[in-house]
């Protein structure tokens, strides 16, 4: 029998071998492309948990609660208690600076029914993390997520190195969620921004988390405003209703809460913006100062050298590849651009230094750092990890018969910009670690309890020395904070009520009592005190706490800044005002000894200014429904409202009797 095979036959027999034979040189050759995906994949999942990892430890072994952050306690306090969101009970006032950690603090309060300090200190550490992670997401979809490259952490260890970074991951204040809330912001929009069909659900989330700026923190709403004007001006996706409906949509979703809540803030506490702001005066000029703060932030730690550093890594890799970072001049291409990767990094970037410019004008701050984290931040996001290209050939199998692959690839060849660009984020990556361990065992300010003449002080380090705890968390362990323990055996041994006052020499308290007859359960106490996060949350909420500076009393809010005081404490109401406004002995000898009783007199007279008394009626009536109304239409008025600090020029001010009038020349 003969076997015969036909011609067409062996044509498809040879098809079917050569196809088979491609399909094996494919498996062979997508398994290095696997294994190096795999790697890219490990390789940054592995930098984004050493990076919190390092942070976390970082930041636990510099734990602590600032003043400032007991001072968010003792509304969350409050709140708790059924009195509303004030710190003291008597009177409407806003006097923690973000909105949102405030309410997010309460919340895990009350959901845990945990300890406070414990609880704020759990959620700063949390989101101080989050942001480390937002960031990286962000910038790893920047440059192309993990296909074919390596993405190593750099931007971020530069801000983790910092010991700012790490003492204000945990200090009670708004800090961490300030980066974190701009860390999400960013990866969302750099998602958004390479979205080849944006959703509406996802793009009104986006809007959505864009408008709580104001109430992550005022200075916010110019990320926030920059960000909602870049997504309103840009094409819209495929609506319904069409893209007229759908960009008022989108202003309705960023502002409905913002817009609500500051209806809400005009008319419960009477001002545009928190106390805070108005204490501060958070639109005065100080330029001289600011630049000592930013220097004393920058200087020390030679924080120029990777800001430098890696920004030349991240344009060199840009320009490598061909990133476009500027829009063609046409109204057209600029909206379209608007939509782009460079186009988020213009706003991070553009945002961190008008921030910076902001908190330069303002004069920065009293603590070392905190007013600039933010901003750098801002500054470190396009780099807060950097791309490694991994090289073509790595990908592709050998043939085999053992020959090159690419017989090119064989040949010497010169270097390409994109293989200059390794060489330089190369570099960079060295150079970021190297200073990162300098910067990390650094410190910065060494005066200790002692402030210079600048102002600025590394206020952990400063609290751990005053009250001797390596950690002060609790508000108990300020009670060895100088006077602190004090305080509170004064109270207690004088059930009757009064105003305690701190001594000139700052050593003791007095305590002006109040006037005959003592009402039945004491007439109330009142701390008069510059301190007021340690002070309150170590008395009961019945204790009036106010300060000289005006975070939580109005009337000293509203006095006139000192051109030369101590930046973050330039205000300072003299206490002959507080005699008259708690109510206390005005004469002598139950009065300071210290104290002019004329002053007291004048500053009685004083009071008594129209506008004065419409600023503490505001804040002091019950709020009733024209109470609101009347608030609402005079915040900005109460808002612009400032008096003279001493009785008798704020007599002349405001066009009053003196009763001890100068005798005639």
């Amino acid at each position: 029998m003969s076997l015969s095979i036909s011609p067409d036959e062996i044509v498809v027999a040879e098809q079917e071998s050569t196809e088979y034979e491609r399909l094996r040189d494919d498996e062979q050759s997508a398994r290095p492309t696997a294994r190096f995906a795999t790697l890219s994949r490990a390789t940054f999942v592995g930098g984004v948990v050493f990076a919190v990892v390092v942070f976390a430890v970082g930041a636990w072994q510099r734990r602590w609660i600032a003043d400032d952050g007991l001072i968010v306690l003792r509304t969350v306090r409050n709140l708790l208690a059924g009195n509303g969101p004030v710190f003291n009970m008597d009177e409407r006032v806003e006097a923690n600076t973000s909105t949102a950690w405030t309410y997010l603090v309460w919340f895990f309060s009350w959901l845990t029914q945990a300890r406070l300090e414990y609880v704020v200190l759990g959620v700063a550490l949390a989101v101080s993390l989050l942001a480390i992670v937002f960031a990286m997401l962000g910038t790893a979809r920047l440059w192309g997520g993990t296909s074919g490259q390596l993405l190593i952490p750099a931007g971020v260890l530069v801000y983790i190195a910092l010991p700012p970074a790490r003492d204000y991951a945990t200090s009670g204040l708004e800090s961490g969620l300030v980066i974190c809330w701009v860390g999400l912001l960013w990866w969302l929009m750099i998602r958004w921004s390479q979205a080849a069909v944006v959703r509406v659900p996802s793009l009104l989330g986006l809007v959505f988390l864009a408008g709580l700026a104001p109430l992550i923190r005022p200075e916010a709403t110019l990320i926030g405003v920059l960000a909602l004007g870049m997504i309103f001006l840009t094409p819209m996706p495929v609506f319904r209703y069409g893209p007229i409906a759908l960009r008022a949509l989108i202003v309705f979703v960023a502002g409905i809460v913002p817009v609500a809540y500051q209806i809400w803030r005009m008319g419960y506490y009477g001002l545009p913006y928190p106390n805070t702001a108005v204490a501060k005066d958070a639109g005065g000029a100080k330029w001289g100062q600011g630049m000592k703060y930013l220097w004393d932030l920058v200087g020390p730690y030679y924080l120029w050298i990777p800001l430098l550093v890696l920004l030349i890594a991240g344009v060199v890799t840009a320009v490598a590849r061909g990133i476009e970072v500027r829009p063609r001049w046409s109204v057209a291409a600029i909206r379209t651009w608007l939509r782009s990767p460079s186009a988020v990094v213009t706003l991070m970037l553009g945002s961190g230094l008008l921030l910076t410019v902001y908190a330069i004008r303002v004069g920065g701050d009293f603590m070392h750092g905190r007013m600039l984290l933010t901003q750098l931040f801002l500054l470190l996001l396009p780099v807060a990890v950097v791309p490694i290209r991994l090289p073509a050939r790595l990908g592709r199998s050998a043939p085999a018969d053992g020959s090159s692959p690419d017989h090119a690839d064989s040949e010497p060849r010169a270097f390409t910009p994109r293989d200059w660009s390794m060489v330089v984020v190369l570099v960079a990556l060295l150079g970021t670690a190297g200073w990162s361990l300098y910067a990390a065992s650094t410190t910065a300010i060494k005066t200790g309890t002692k402030i210079s003449s600048s102002g600025i002080v590394d206020e952990r380090v400063y609290y751990v020395l005053n009250t001797g705890k390596d950690h002060p968390i609790l508000a108990e362990d300020y009670l060895d904070y100088p006077r602190m323990r004090a305080m509170v055996n004064d109270i207690a041994a004088n059930p009757n009520g009064g105003l305690l006052l701190n001594s000139p020499s700052f050593t003791f308290w007095y305590l002006d009592p109040p006037p005959q007859p003592i009402p039945e359960g004491g007439a109330g106490h009142t701390v008069y005190f510059l301190n007021l996060g340690m002070t309150s949350m170590n008395v009961p909420l019945s204790v009036r706490v106010i300060d000289p500076m005006g975070l939580a009393y109005p009337l000293a809010a509203h006095s006139d800044r000192l051109a030369d005081g101590r930046i973050g404490h330039d205000k300072s109401l003299y206490p002959d005002w507080v005699v008259v406004d708690s109510g206390m002995v005005d004469i002598h000898p139950w009065m300071p000894w210290y104290m002019d009783e004329e002053w007291v007199t004048q500053a009685r007279a004083a009071m008594a200014c129209p506008q004065t008394q419409a600023l503490l009626i505001s804040t002091r009536d019950p709020l009733t429904f024209d109470r609101f109304k009347h608030n609402l239409r005079n915040a900005l008025s109460f808002a612009k409202y400032r008096i003279d600090r001493v009785p008798k020029y704020e007599i002349q001010r405001c066009g009053l009797v003196d009763p001890f009038p100068e005798p005639p020349r």
